[in-house]
């Protein structure tokens, strides 16, 4: 009798929590495609954040091709003038490496640094 009784306001219960539930809560498709669109922004290995990230990093990575580009066209215009001039080569042993001539004083000077 008492698991009658037990039964039957467990009844009650769902009853009364399944009116007090709003009737789009209990539409299957919503709940689907809430579902969906959570996973598609949290959970996936392709999710929008993730995306994101990835397309800022490929910007980034473009940029650095296109200096990298940038340096070794200068490096090739550089070594064209090596191959092609003498006062090219004193001039670029000069300032890189601080060659001098044995007749001649080498003076050195820096500029002062910035402050901010």
């Amino acid at each position: 009798m008492l698991d009658k009784y037990a039964n039957i306001q467990y009844h009650r219960f769902i009853m009364k929590f399944l009116t007090h539930i709003p009737s789009w809560l209990k539409n299957k498709y919503l709940l689907a495609g809430a579902f969906f669109v959570i996973w598609m922004l949290f959970f996936d290995p392709k999710d929008i954040p993730s995306g994101f990230e990835r397309k800022q990093k490929l910007n980034e990575l473009q940029n650095s091709e296109q200096h990298l580009d940038d340096l070794i066209t200068d490096s090739q215009k550089e070594l064209q003038l090596l191959k092609n001039d003498a006062q090219s080569i004193e001039k670029y042993a000069r300032e890189k490496y601080m060659m001098k001539k044995d007749n001649e004083d080498l003076f050195i000077i820096k500029s002062p640094l910035k402050s901010d």
